[in-house]
């Protein structure tokens, strides 16, 4: 093979990379790696503790670790290459056993030999997220205000999760922040991904229960096989979940309580994911593999030669100190396809997931017909996007938004009236119920919300 054959073939096969040049996928590669490395420290240290109840003030306990370009730990008034910040480790520890998550299995999975990315994983937020190489866990950035709000709430939060073991509320495993020399503060969380790793999803929504900008344009679905479609797209697909009355009704009671702690929690604007799994189709369209590429973060890939480099570019580049690593690191990558590597994603779904409710039937939630029997498709579902709290600054977006659409249709509304008409959208969207109204069994909180006409 001559060696521009060679090139061309390279060239070909990045471009085969779920459709995404080199560079945007791996751009915050050696971010990643501290990432690893830092929560392997954290979980580690935290293991060495002894083991005792949760206390008020492990809700508050923070704990950082300056290490060097070597991954040595250092002392604090040292130089660092990089800082890592643990927040509530004993409590995170907690949730994780509180879901059956052993120490051991989560270093493997976070820890491992690779990790897995996907198209389009920045959200409008700018946020980026990473898949653990079992496709088990996401690492995903959040804004500080994010963060901020997750420790405010992280008390009622895991008594919560402690009370609700099949909550439908995103799982979050750990809370962190990562800075580079020089560079910008990074906070990231650690949390479930609900999609299995041994099923394609055929199709994707995010669902909130408003109309206003809730609509994919579906021309975009052909090309990109991991497009999420939103409200305006479900309700003009006719889409349902086909569930029959004992199903419906764990579902509708699971998000009622669900969505009366985020109510309570003064939380709005998060959304119900739903993943459908066809079991006619299968997974013949190996949607998985094709659309997840292959990250390398394991410590051997940069050798003393590469972090020379590395080292050097920084000191070159005062004002852009990173700038140069990633590109070094960008250029001595090279990220293959799950779909042309030897790695595969695992064929089973972990033994735990069937101690839950909505996770029973094959990782997921079955669909059956009014009489209960088993229909051809599984849904996976979990309600994400929980850290926005309706603050200032939604308020003002409510009255400028109300000015040129239906109040009811917005996002940015009262937690009060988003609970009752998220739960009815969910409701409307089930086959084979007995349409009750259950919004009735929605308490009122009035100590903390006012209600919508007190917003004019």
């Amino acid at each position: 093979m001559t060696k521009a054959h060679s090139l061309k073939k390279q060239s070909k096969a990045i471009e085969n990379i779920i459709g995404t040049p080199i560079k945007k996928d791996h751009v915050h590669y050696i971010l990643m790696l501290d990432m690893l490395n830092g929560i392997r420290y954290s979980v580690q240290r935290c293991n060495a503790s002894t083991q005792r109840d949760i206390y008020l003030k492990d809700f508050r306990a923070k704990h950082k670790i300056a290490l060097d370009v070597y991954n040595n730990e250092l002392l604090p008034s040292s130089k660092y290459y990089y800082k890592f910040k643990d927040y509530a480790p004993r409590v995170f520890r907690s949730i994780r056993e509180i879901f059956k998550i052993s120490s051991e299995d989560y270093l493997m999975s976070l820890t491992g030999k690779y990790m897995l990315t996907e198209i389009d994983s920045p959200g409008k937020s700018g946020s980026f997220f990473y898949y653990s190489q079992d496709y088990r866990f996401i690492i995903k950035t959040v804004h500080h205000t994010e963060h901020k709000y997750l420790l405010k709430i992280l008390r009622n939060y895991y008594l919560y999760l402690k009370k609700n073991p099949n909550t439908l509320i995103c799982k979050i495993f750990g809370l962190h922040r990562v800075k580079i020399q020089h560079g910008k503060k990074i906070h990231f969380i650690v949390m479930e991904n609900i999609f299995p790793p041994d099923k394609d999803i055929h199709e994707k929504y995010d669902l909130k229960g408003s109309l206003v900008g809730r609509y994919t344009d579906e021309k975009e679905k052909d090309s990109n096989k991991l497009i999420v479609l939103k409200d305006v797209n479900w309700i003009k697909r006719e889409r349902k979940i086909y569930l029959g009355k004992e199903k419906e009704s764990i579902l509708m009671k699971q998000l009622e309580k669900d969505v009366q702690f985020l109510a309570d929690n003064n939380v709005m604007d998060y959304s119900l994911l739903v993943g459908c799994h066809n079991l006619n189709k299968g997974n013949i369209d190996n949607i998985r593999d094709s659309t997840l590429s292959i990250i390398e973060p394991i410590p051997e890939s940069i050798n003393k030669k590469r972090i020379d480099k590395i080292e050097s570019s920084r000191k070159k580049n005062k004002k852009d100190p990173m700038a140069m690593a990633l590109a070094r690191a960008i250029a001595e990558t090279s990220p293959v396809s799950l779909e042309t590597s030897s790695s595969s994603l695992p064929e089973t779904i972990p033994k735990v997931k069937k101690h839950f409710i909505f996770y029973h039937d094959e990782g997921g939630f079955r669909a059956t017909d009014i009489n209960n029997k088993e229909l051809q498709e599984i849904y996976f579902l979990g309600i994400i996007d929980i850290f926005t709290n309706y603050n200032t600054k939604k308020k003002l977006e409510n009255i400028c938004k109300s000015i040129y659409n239906d109040n009811k249709n917005i996002s940015a509304v009262n937690p009060r009236f988003y609970a009752k008409r998220f739960l009815n959208f969910i409701q409307d969207s089930i086959g084979h119920n007995a349409k009750e109204n259950r919004l009735k069994n929605l308490k009122p909180n009035p100590r903390k919300f006012q209600q919508q006409n007190d917003m004019k």
